[in-house]
């Protein structure tokens, strides 16, 4: 009996990610909403600010916000902080075992730069302690003052980042990239300012003193950042299952992302607005703008740069380049190592196994580049193209 162990280790990573991504954007996703369902009623003591009522499961809740903190500190609190570090931890071990320890086939693309493993992977590391010390500068700047100015300058921050990003590794690096390292801010806003603030206020109550209202505002704003990047994210971290996205390559796929930014926060920003009590022409933008956004990316990405082929392409030809590059993996018997089994059952040795899978053939081997992995057999530009002009010609 042979154990991949390997494959195990990855497997119980990922759903470790999963379970505490889930608990983390759960909470967080709950307490925007119980701050935004807040409201001023009669009665309430002094020092608070709102409460909010809710039923679920059978029972009722009331829920109190006080302005700064009680005068007389209860003898439990309950923190939220283990699901964002463990989230932070998971995900950086996934992207050690996936990108780092496969760096030649995960990370690298020759093509756009010859990388050596250890370099790419400094760079990389490079990338998401940059990225949480440029934001947080933003946010000790002038420009943490002024909310709009504030977040154009840390969106042009991570934009920035998706360019460099997708000149230097493989698409489906870059965009995973720019996933970690919005979580990177996420996970540091919560270790760097919100605990420490929140232990800040516990300490001066305890020593009887008047906490500093700046700090919940430092840690309020931190929070509300990591609200509205949590749709982008989570996008971003997926978009390895939808190549199509990388179709852009170089040339456009900064502005695919810049596109999933602004979709994931005018989305987040209706349920943000609904939930402290918004209507009428408040939650009457944001689905439509949403609908533009997710079109106009469908048209970027419909016509991608790339080279052209005037020339007819055979069914020979285009099937020696398929066998050439594709067929050690996807075929009954697979030659390649480490692959019992065609990858997603898709066979290419065949014409007709070309033809009945030729869409996928684009969006994997032609437009986006994912395929072949780590391209062991070094397919040329020139042969995806040529496979490109092929497959269209089978479109006509």
């Amino acid at each position: 009996m042979t154990i991949v162990w390997s494959d195990w280790i990855l497997l119980l990573v990922r759903w470790l990610h999963i379970v505490t991504a889930i608990a983390w954007i759960g909470t967080s996703f709950y307490f925007i909403w119980l701050d935004k369902s807040l409201r001023q009623r009669q009665g309430l003591a002094p020092g608070i600010i709102g409460d909010s009522w809710s039923v679920h499961g059978g029972g009722f809740y009331q829920v109190q916000k006080y302005a700064v903190a009680p005068a007389e500190l209860p003898p439990e609190l309950h923190w939220f902080k283990y699901e964002a570090y463990f989230t932070w931890l998971s995900g950086f071990a996934l992207l050690a075992i996936m990108y780092y320890w496969g760096a030649e086939s995960f990370l690298i693309d020759p093509e756009r730069f010859a990388f050596r493993p250890l370099p790419a992977i400094a760079s990389s590391v490079a990338f998401l302690a940059g990225g949480w010390l440029a934001y947080d500068l933003l946010c000790r700047s002038p420009l943490g003052r002024h909310t709009v100015s504030l977040a154009t300058g840390v969106f042009v921050l991570i934009v920035f980042s998706a360019w460099a990003l997708t000149q230097l590794f493989s698409d489906r690096a870059a965009f995973l990239h720019v996933g970690a390292i919005i979580a990177t801010i996420m996970s540091a806003n919560v270790f760097f300012i919100i605990i420490p603030n929140q232990k800040k206020v516990i300490a001066a109550l305890t020593a009887g003193q008047q906490p500093d209202a700046q700090l919940g505002q430092q840690a309020g704003q931190r929070s509300l950042h990591n609200n509205y990047l949590t749709l982008p994210v989570v996008l971003l971290m997926i978009s390895a299952h939808h190549p199509f996205l990388f179709a852009g390559g170089t040339d456009l796929g900064w502005a695919v992302i810049a596109l999933m930014l602004v979709m994931g926060g005018v989305i987040r920003h209706f349920f943000n607005t609904q939930h402290e009590g918004g209507h009428g022409i408040r939650l009457l933008w944001q689905w439509p703008m949403a609908v533009l956004l997710i079109l106009a990316m469908a048209a970027l990405l419909a016509n991608p740069v790339k080279p052209t082929h005037s020339a007819a392409v055979s069914d020979r030809a285009a099937l020696a380049i398929v066998q050439t590059h594709c067929s050690s993996c996807h075929a009954t018997a697979p030659t390649a190592a480490g692959f019992n089994a065609a990858p997603a059952g898709i066979r290419l040795e065949t014409l007709d196994d070309l033809t009945r899978h030729r869409f996928q053939v684009l969006a994997q081997a032609v437009n986006s580049r994912v395929m072949p992995l780590g391209n062991p057999t070094k397919m040329t530009t020139a042969d995806r193209t040529r496979l490109g002009a092929w497959i269209n010609q089978q479109s006509l």
